[in-house]
């Protein structure tokens, strides 16, 4: 590990920070869900870079919501690690937690440190490396011209259910060399557990349970798949350690996308920039794809680091095993670093939407995300090009959940079109 937990204080409770967190913001609710972005604003305004929280349960964490602060605590993994044993609050913290499957420790990449961490993200690294990327996006546009067949003669959909978060979770059940008929309970257990809501940890449980019997399988028939690779890769990563990658892959892979899908057509069935060129050429879909990373990035925060020892951060004084959440949207729209707003952010890829330093997301699986993003984008467009919301922008509703930034509908309506036979 690149550092020993011998440095963490003794577990207590959650009112190890109460002093600090007087008066704190609860990351949760109504007012977080509808409207983050104000709410970013005002505790910036209010605590500065880094500001105290409340997560759901009254639990306190440190918020770090500076685009600096952020790059910062991700560059600094000797001061700022990811082994959440070094929480000083696990007493107080209750087994059915909601977002426990998130900071429980497990023996996945996630919690790894040092050269045990690039073991086992380098290994993730180049079982994802053998996708061949136009392949990948030959299969994307065949499978969301699949799913466009189930609605397109009919007129009216429901884009997140029907299409944004089916299509990623099937091009990825091919890359694991999953059988299809085990994908609808995928997606709902995904989504459930990275909700983090009433029955997340259950939820966690049986997408583990799939992870347990995909590895079985493949040990006894290996295939062209990421599954495989990670079995045969000179990591050797032992049965643990692959069941708990492979999840971790799974879900990374899955809810971020179909959110980044659906937050884009949001973006572009609302935004008069986008909806002028909705049915001409594809010009606008990758500067969409782009803008929505900055300003609704699918993963909007992440449980992220724990203190190895006292410090301070934007100003907090951070005591050792304290807890930071990392803002990445929040650190996205951080007026020091683009004072006038999404303006000349366009073509820019220094967001943090896919994190930063050893623990961001692992090469290639931006790109890959990406390919499978733009493909459903530009399938559907192509053969709905008079699409439009069925209800006002109004109505439309984020799902509550503090990671994941996406709606919880997408009513459109279209002419009902030719169906692919």
């Amino acid at each position: 590990m690149g550092s020993s937990l011998t440095d963490a204080p003794p577990a207590g409770c959650p009112a190890h920070a109460n002093t600090a967190h007087a008066g704190a913001e609860p990351l949760h609710g109504e007012r977080f869900r509808q409207d983050p972005a104000r709410l970013y604003r005002e505790l910036r305004q209010e605590h500065g870079p880094v500001a105290p929280i409340l997560l759901d349960g009254d639990i306190p964490a440190w918020f770090v919501l500076g685009y600096r602060e952020v790059h910062h605590v991700t560059a600094n993994d000797q001061l700022f690690a990811r082994d959440s044993r070094r929480w000083h609050a696990w007493d107080g913290i209750p087994a059915d937690w909601s977002l426990l499957p998130f900071v429980g420790y497990q023996p996945s990449v996630m919690f790894t440190e040092g050269p045990e961490h690039r073991r086992r993200s380098g290994a993730i690294s180049d079982a994802l490396a053998a996708v061949d990327q136009f392949e990948l996006r030959a299969q994307c546009e065949r499978m969301a011209d699949r799913l466009v067949d189930e609605f397109a003669g009919v007129g009216e959909a429901e884009l997140m259910a029907d299409y944004a978060h089916r299509l990623p979770l099937l091009v990825v059940a091919r890359l694991f060399g999953l059988d299809e008929t085990e994908t609808p309970a995928l997606v709902s257990d995904l989504a459930a557990s990275l909700d983090g809501g009433e029955g997340a940890v259950d939820a966690h449980l049986r997408v583990r349970a799939t992870m347990e019997r995909l590895l079985a399988r493949k040990r006894e028939r290996p295939g062209p798949d990421v599954p495989s690779r990670l079995l045969a890769h000179d990591a050797g990563l032992v049965e643990e350690e692959l069941v708990q990658d492979m999840l971790v892959v799974m879900a990374a892979a899955q809810q971020p996308t179909a959110n980044w899908i659906g937050n884009t057509l949001r973006l572009m069935l609302t935004d008069d920039r986008f909806a002028l060129t909705l049915s001409g050429g594809r010009r606008s879909v990758g500067q969409a794809l782009n803008e929505v990373l900055w300003e609704d990035t699918p993963t909007q925060n992440f449980i992220g680091r724990w203190a190895v020892r006292p410090t301070t951060l934007g100003g907090q004084k951070i005591k050792a095993g304290d807890l930071l959440v990392l803002g990445l949207a929040a650190a996205n729209t951080d007026p020091q670093v683009r004072p006038d707003s999404y303006s000349g952010a366009a073509g820019n890829n220094a967001h943090m939407s896919f994190s930063h330093g050893e623990h961001r997301c692992p090469y290639p699986a931006p790109e890959l995300a990406e390919v499978i993003a733009r493909a459903a984008v530009e399938v559907l467009l192509d053969r709905l090009p008079d699409v439009n919301l069925s209800v006002p922008t109004r109505e439309l509703r984020w799902r509550d959940s503090l990671w994941m930034r996406g709606l919880e509908r997408l009513p459109v309506e279209f002419t009902p079109g030719y169906v692919e036979q």
